[in-house]
């Protein structure tokens, strides 16, 4: 069996009590990142072999988790936070179980979108998750324009590195939208910055934002 195991998005006691079994269960767990893997296994006392499988080394590492799979090994998918597949590696490994017909089941925890958005005042009936934020400017500001014409609530992931220029992008096309910059999601320094576009831009310009962040465009 592959479990795709959903793991906590900042506040280690976020897991549930059958994942913490699942993990204790296993054979073995493919981690996105076994260091950071090691600090919440360490934190719930498990004792577990880990192997490293992230985007660089997916395609490698499929092959060997087929094999493992069909000697009977039962494994746990898990990414550095939240659920995997989810803008993390995974979705290639679990499409090539679908193929081999694998038996695969997912123990369904936290989601930095869902978790995100639930903290704002913006709609929730109705939204589009769009993962990363795309790198190029044009690509970028098309997207920002197909999200003015669409009128729906729109939620990305952002690398700390690069937010500000989104939110420039975001602030010269549509300023007097409602965004929301939500970070460090269940830590100590959890923030939710809400407001117009141009004004969030200029009151967060000059600060160095930290930490895992999501962005929400409102309706």
């Amino acid at each position: 069996m592959l479990y795709i195991v959903s793991t906590p998005i900042g506040n280690l006691e976020d897991i549930t009590l059958r994942a913490i079994r699942i993990l204790k269960e296993v054979d073995i767990i493919l981690a996105e990142d076994t260091r950071v893997t090691g600090v919440l296994l360490k934190k719930h006392n498990i004792v577990k072999k880990t192997i490293s499988f992230h985007d660089h080394n997916e395609n490698k590492k499929i092959k060997q988790t087929i094999s493992l799979l069909k000697e009977g090994k039962n494994i746990a998918l898990v990414s550095d936070a939240g659920t995997p597949a989810i803008s993390d590696p995974g979705y290639l490994l679990i499409k090539k179980c679908r193929e081999e017909n694998l038996q695969i089941t997912v123990l369904p925890g936290a989601c930095a979108a869902i978790a995100a958005i639930t903290l704002t005042s913006f709609s929730r009936t109705n939204f589009k998750f769009m993962g990363y934020m795309p790198r190029k400017k044009t690509q970028c500001e098309k997207i920002i324009k197909k999200i003015q014409d669409e009128k729906i609530t729109t939620v990305f992931y952002e690398s700390p590195y690069r937010v500000l220029k989104s939110l420039e992008i975001i602030a010269n096309i549509m300023p007097e939208n409602n965004i929301a910059i939500i970070r460090e999601i269940t830590k100590k320094f959890e923030e939710v910055i809400e407001g117009k576009a141009k004004e969030i831009f200029n009151k967060v310009k000059e600060k160095t934002l930290k930490g895992e962040i999501v962005l929400i465009i409102s309706e």
